[in-house]
């Protein structure tokens, strides 16, 4: 399916009686590259779960191309075209690598599994290996390469370079390149790495606690020494 836009109007959302994004608006062009930003514990993650139908639902809307999704379950919204990559790389580790792929295809071919194969040739190499015998960084790709098989219309990535190192980092930001420039998807990155983000992001986001502070393109905000120091640390970009 083409890329999707997404509108989030006044949302409130958190974990049982808990509300931590409270009166969070922004909406995203089909096809951008959206960059959310912030230290940590200010509600990064909470967002793209929020999205995704996995926190409790205080108020406000989320709408895929002008339909409000808020309260659809997170099935629902999967079939709908999200996708979420999460930051804890929820693999089955007890299947091979070519399991774990032909249990996100959903009603597609067997054979578009080579599309995975193709992105991450790494993958190819350990088809039958188990999710516990990879490395972090091949974990990280399998885990992404299985969302990137249900064809979502709007990706959500999750800290996809925590941990990782810098070689299998490059790897992963240069097939997250290639997918948003494909025009079929719609991208919301949240990563600590400031650079990596910057480089891939057409507009920014920046939460603090809970709600967004500042938004505007990329360039902007690297052009911005205070701004970066207040809302998201020193010497980040460096």
């Amino acid at each position: 399916m083409p890329a999707s836009t997404l509108d989030v109007r006044g949302l409130s959302a958190g974990y049982g009686p808990t509300i931590v994004l409270e009166d969070l608006s922004f909406a995203v062009r089909a096809g951008e590259r959206l960059g959310i930003l912030g230290r940590n514990g200010m509600g990064k993650t909470t967002l793209l779960s929020s999205i995704m139908g996995l926190t409790r639902h205080y108020g406000g809307a989320i709408a895929l191309n002008g339909e409000d999704i808020s309260s659809f379950r997170g099935s629902e919204r999967a079939r709908r075209g999200v996708g979420l990559v999460p930051q804890t790389r929820d693999i089955f580790r007890s299947l091979t690598v070519e399991e774990n792929l032909l249990a996100g295809i959903k009603d597609r071919p067997r054979n578009v599994i080579q599309e995975a194969y193709e992105m991450f040739p790494r993958l190819n190499e350990r088809r039958r290996n188990l999710g516990w015998q990879l490395s972090g960084g091949e974990q990280q790709m399998l885990s992404t390469a299985r969302a990137i098989l249900g064809r979502p219309s709007v990706l959500l990535l999750d800290e996809p370079l925590e941990g990782l190192a810098p070689v299998i980092c490059d790897e992963l930001m240069a097939a997250f390149t290639r997918l948003a420039s494909s025009g079929d998807m719609t991208i919301l990155l949240v990563e600590q790495r400031l650079e990596a983000a910057l480089a891939f992001a057409d507009n920014v986001l920046i939460l603090e606690r809970g709600r967004v502070v500042w938004k505007g393109s990329s360039a902007e905000l690297r052009a911005d020494d205070r701004l970066i120091e207040n809302y998201i640390g020193v010497g980040t970009l460096h």
